[in-house]
């Protein structure tokens, strides 16, 4: 059995850690609230625009556009938004397995890379990086996903890449987060995937020409959509650290509790020897 000492020691440094975690938890509960109320703001335009494009661009029949087309690059960049923090349990861990253990291939991937963890992992892992944008998680701002959108569109106008994915985590409520890959070009529409509605079959006119309002609207629609994850990317991260800083904090309320009955015990047992010590020295003089 360790010594009382050590007992004590262990139980103030659990102490200390379980201070620590309760302040964490607390933090991530102040940013939540705040991150919660922009990600539900910005979530019925994020999936009306999704929706919209898509379906309208079901509409247009056969175009050459060229975001309506795979590049002719088999490069494909993945923005994958994670924290520039840990403890937040497997918030990370969950959006980079999207890209370790899916279907894409690492060879053909380029990360532009929201987030240290992100950055970081998938660096060691030996992706091609390119750029760095972790500021942009610390407070979600739609000039920050503008100005990511225009580099992406621009590597993308210039055969530098031929697909561009969108790799966060979806914020469902405080206590359900889901890892997501989206494709955001060449743009997917429910008429690749054979489940068009009726509706879709309608042809869609533009005023101005195709070509030009597609120039306008695809840009929009990117950066819209960068944004929105940005924004659930950041609540998911709070949600997620303060139920990892509230388990950590009930975690060490157990260890200390098993601690203190050590500790009693080895108290106990020391009180007994003594006396049993006391009561044979003093037979030993009678």
């Amino acid at each position: 059995m360790a010594s009382m000492i050590d007992i004590k020691r262990r139980k103030v440094s659990i102490q200390s850690t379980q201070q620590i975690t309760k302040a964490m938890k607390l933090v991530s509960t102040v940013k939540l609230q705040r991150a919660k109320m922009r990600a539900e703001q910005s979530k019925a335009y994020f999936n009306c625009m999704y929706e919209t494009v898509t379906s309208m661009l079901a509409r247009t029949g056969h175009s050459d556009h060229h975001y309506l087309k795979p590049g002719s690059c088999d490069k494909k960049a993945v923005v994958v938004i994670t924290s520039n923090r840990g403890l937040a349990g497997g918030y990370n861990s969950n959006v980079i397995k999207l890209i370790t253990k899916g279907d894409l291939k690492k060879e053909e991937l380029v990360i532009y890379p929201v987030g240290k963890k992100g950055r970081d992992t998938l660096s060691r892992y030996g992706y091609e990086m390119k750029g760095d944008f972790s500021s942009m998680i610390e407070e979600p701002q739609y000039p920050d996903a503008m100005q990511l959108a225009k580099e992406l569109l621009k590597a993308y106008a210039e055969g530098e890449i031929g697909e561009i994915y969108l790799a966060y985590t979806a914020f469902k409520n405080t206590v359900s987060h889901e890892p997501t890959l989206l494709k955001l070009l060449p743009v997917e529409t429910g008429s690749e995937n054979g489940d068009a509605e009726e509706g879709n079959k309608i042809p869609m006119n533009f005023e101005p020409e195709d070509d030009e309002a597609l120039d306008l609207i695809i840009p929009k629609y990117v950066t819209s959509l960068i944004y929105g994850g940005l924004v659930e990317a950041s609540a998911s991260e709070n949600g997620a650290r303060m139920q990892a800083m509230d388990s950590a904090t009930s975690n060490a309320e157990e260890m200390i509790s098993s601690l203190t009955l050590l500790y009693n015990r080895a108290r106990q047992g020391s009180i007994t020897q003594e006396l049993t010590e006391i009561i044979a020295g003093a037979e030993a003089i009678s």
